[in-house]
C-alpha cells in the first residue's frame, strides 16, 4: 500500500499580536493508503488545526506536509486548490449542504468546478447517491431530509470525484446514536473497500471504529495506537432495538 500522508515536524503558530498561540507542536505522522485513522483529543489540543492542515485549509508554520506524494508546502494557492479538490472529500458535523438546493445538485458541486460536463456530472452524481443509499432522494431538498439522510449526501458528495483520502470532521456530532452506528457502519464499509479516511472525534464511541487512534493534547501526539476497528452488521443491530 502507498503513502498517502506524510507529515514531518508539523508545527503551527497563531499570533494575536499580544500572545502567540502554539496550536500543533512538531507532529509526524504517516498514513498509508487504506484503514481509518481517529484524532482524539480535548478542545483546544490541536486535532482541529491539524485536520485542517491536512485539508489543505491552512498552511503549517513550519514541517513538511506530503500528500500523495506531492509537497503541498511547495504548491501556490490556486494549486492548492486544484489537489484539495482532486485529492480530498470532505465529511463536516454540519453537513455544510447548500440549503436551496437538491440532493443531486450538492453532490454535483466538487464535479462542477473540476469542470466535468453537465451529462457526465449528473451521471456520476447520481451514482454516488445510489452507493449511499439515495437514489430515491436525488430531488429532495436537504430541509426535506433526516439527518441521516443530510450526512449521506454530504457523504456522497465527498466521494463523487474519487479522492485519496475522505477528512471527516464530527461526522456525527449532530447525529442520534442509532444514525450515528449507521453512518459509521458505512464509513468502515468504505474502509474495509481501500479507502483511505482520517476523522476527528472527542467521542471514544465513534473512535472505537478507526483502526488507529492517534491522541493529542496541547499541540502534541501523546499516543498512536493500533486497534481492532469495530463492526456491527445492521440487521443484528435493527434486532437489538
Amino acid at each position: 500500500m502507498g503513502e498517502v500522508i506524510r507529515l514531518r515536524d508539523i508545527t503551527r503558530v497563531f499570533d494575536t499580536g499580544q500572545v502567540q498561540v502554539h496550536a500543533v507542536r512538531g507532529v509526524s505522522l504517516d498514513v498509508t493508503e487504506g484503514g481509518c485513522m481517529a484524532i482524539m483529543g480535548a478542545s483546544g489540543s490541536g486535532k482541529s488545526t491539524l485536520m485542517n492542515i491536512l485539508g489543505l485549509l491552512d498552511r503549517p508554520t513550519s514541517g513538511s506536509y506530503h500528500l500523495v506524494g506531492e509537497d503541498t508546502s511547495r504548491l501556490n494557492r490556486n494549486r492548492l486548490a486544484e489537489i484539495r479538490n482532486k485529492t480530498i472529500g470532505f465529511v463536516f458535523q454540519n453537513f455544510n449542504l447548500l440549503a436551496r438546493t437538491s440532493a443531486l445538485e450538492n453532490v454535483e458541486l466538487p464535479l462542477l468546478y473540476r469542470g466535468v460536463p453537465s451529462r457526465a456530472r449528473r451521471r456520476m452524481a447520481v451514482d454516488a447517491l445510489e452507493r449511499v443509499g439515495l437514489g430515491d432522494r436525488v430531488h429532495h431538498a436537504p430541509s426535506q431530509l433526516s439527518g441521516g439522510q443530510q450526512q449521506r449526501v454530504a457523504i456522497a458528495r465527498a466521494l463523487v470525484a474519487s479522492p485519496s483520502v475522505i477528512l471527516a470532521d464530527e461526522p456525527t456530532g449532530n447525529l442520534d446514536s442509532r444514525t450515528s452506528v449507521e453512518i459509521m457502519n458505512f464509513f468502515r464499509e468504505l474502509v474495509d473497500s481501500g479507502l483511505t479516511m482520517v476523522l476527528v472525534t472527542h467521542e471514544p464511541d465513534i473512535a472505537l471504529w478507526a483502526d488507529r487512534v492517534v491522541e493529542m493534547k496541547d499541540g502534541l501526539v501523546v499516543s498512536d495506537r493500533l486497534q481492532a476497528p469495530l463492526r456491527v452488521a445492521m440487521d443484528q443491530e435493527k434486532e437489538s432495538t
